[in-house]
């Protein structure tokens, strides 16, 4: 029976006024397996309500406490990792290893955010001038926003809230429409964990939440997960309103491999990062770039009979190494990108379109596809395609394979695998790319440093998490102090020079 997923705002369940709704589906099935409440404008502003209420409590609150109330939330997640990878998997549709490994991901930026009182710290210095001492402080933003993708529904919310509220921030969630659940698992924890009411709320919807929060002036910053089109939007209008903003978009990520490369090294990574997760990853590899005929030719006989025995099936089982795609018009739309670089002229090894799983006949699969000979002036060359989809597009030597990487739209992610030293330096250096791996073939930031792009990868000022992520959810005040010492020296109208 589907279940009716509803927002919460101010610590509990709220339905809402909207009597706009949406499907959630199991990809594995194609059934529906819950309704969703789509926020009308007056939920957002309700939501913003209840934010505001508490945050004024919530920024006096000692990050001490602030990170304790993080840290009882992080041994909850350890303990129920498995009932929140269930969540994921049932709507989402990736292998339940798959959505463990994100939830676990997840958690290290809360480990992160749990160091909020040194992370907090200002600095101080004397006698700037004489008798005069200036010190620094980072406070709170007030209200902030995370709008995030249906790729990572536990994950991603879990690079930005946590850091948000650890830094004296109260957050205001709006999920994917698409697999919900999460958010309210998450949400409940929060809660059990001792995070005041009000202070994280989640609200479900589409477009016109989206814009609700974007436009809300008691909102002061927005931070977006998703692709490049929408990225583009979200950041010119938070901006041209206000806000602070980090809006991370869409990825081509390629991965060079070398004729020197440890070749079954790079064949196990590349189906690791272009199948893992079906391909919905904005870190996955999409291209291999071999240098060489010879180095390509091999890369296709060792890739070839591995993508025909990737077993794909649902998510809950445990021999599956892929899973369904999100939705049926995502399916069909891979399925349109093979089309189309079928009608471009490239060649195509491994077909999966069209697979159907006995007693899954109406669930959202396709198979692990794999193109030879691509050219960057082909469309799936050029544009994102979120799906188990690999282009290898061959290089004649290692200059044409960096000026590739560096020429296109996008600057998200790259690898390279060699045992040259040397070339391994020059691309890490020389690549327009905000996320490099050297024999890694998907280069995530641990939690203590920063996630983000290049590019049209990302647009804003601020990674994400890490450093930057503390940077983005405080203002900077600087104080400079001087008391009185009985000695007056009358007024100067000069610029200030602390003499």
């Amino acid at each position: 029976m589907a279940k009716d997923i509803h927002h919460f705002i101010g610590g509990k369940l709220v339905a809402g006024s909207s009597s706009r709704s949406a499907p959630v589906f199991n990809p594995a099935t194609g059934e529906q397996s819950g309704t969703v409440v789509l926020a009308s404008g007056d939920d957002v502003r309700t939501a913003v309500a209840a934010a505001k209420a508490a945050a004024p409590g919530w920024a006096q609150t000692t990050p001490l406490r602030r990170a304790r109330i993080l840290n009882k939330f992080l041994h909850i997640l350890e303990e129920r990792t498995e009932e929140l990878a269930a969540a994921i998997t049932a709507e989402h549709g990736k292998v339940l290893s798959d959505a463990k490994g994100e939830v676990q991901r997840g958690m290290e930026v809360v480990e992160f955010a749990t160091a909020a009182p040194q992370l907090l710290k200002g600095e101080i210095t004397e006698n700037v001038g004489t008798r005069v001492d200036s010190h620094s402080m980072r406070q709170p933003l007030g209200i902030v926003a995370g709008i995030t993708p249906f790729n990572f529904p536990a994950m991603v919310p879990m690079w930005m809230f946590p850091v948000a509220l650890a830094c004296g921030n109260c957050f205001i969630l709006k999920p994917s429409e698409r697999d919900p659940s999460a958010s309210l698992l998450i949400a409940a924890w929060l809660q059990e964990a001792g995070l005041p009411d009000g202070v994280f709320n989640v609200v479900h919807g589409d477009k016109e939440a989206v814009d609700a929060l974007l436009h809300d002036p008691d909102i002061a910053a927005i931070s977006f997960v998703g692709s490049t089109p929408i990225a583009r939007y979200i950041y010119s209008t938070a901006t041209s309103n206000g806000k602070r903003c980090q809006a991370l978009g869409g990825a081509k990520n390629h991965m060079i491999v070398m004729p020197d490369a440890d070749l079954d090294q790079a064949v196990d990574a590349l189906m690791g990062a272009a199948y893992g997760s079906a391909g919905e990853r904005c870190m996955a590899i999409s291209v291999a770039v071999p240098v060489g005929d010879r180095t390509a030719d091999a890369l296709i006989a060792k890739l070839e009979p591995k993508i025909r025995a990737l077993k794909v099936g649902p998510g809950t089982d445990p021999e599956a190494e892929m899973g369904p795609l999100v939705t049926r018009q995502h399916r069909d739309k891979v399925s349109g990108y093979v089309d189309k670089g079928v009608a471009e002229g490239a060649t195509l090894v491994v077909d999966g379109r069209g697979l159907k799983l006995q007693g899954y006949e109406d669930g959202y699969f396709i198979g692990g596809t794999l193109f030879d000979n691509v050219t960057t002036d082909m469309t799936i060359y050029k544009e994102e395609i979120f799906g188990p989809v690999l282009a290898v597009a061959r290089a004649p030597d290692y200059a044409t394979a960096a000026r590739w990487i560096n020429e296109h739209e996008f600057g998200n992610g790259t690898a390279i695998f060699t045992r040259d030293g040397d070339a391994a330096r020059e691309f890490a250096h020389d690549i327009q790319v905000g996320m490099v791996g050297i024999n890694v073939p998907i280069p995530v930031p641990m939690a203590f440093h920063s996630f983000g792009g290049w590019k049209a990868s990302l647009f804003g000022d601020h990674h994400m998490h890490g450093p930057e992520g503390v940077r983005f959810y405080t203002r900077l005040k600087t104080i400079t102090t001087r008391w009185p010492t009985g000695i007056r020296a009358g007024a100067d109208f000069a610029m200030p020079t602390m003499k």
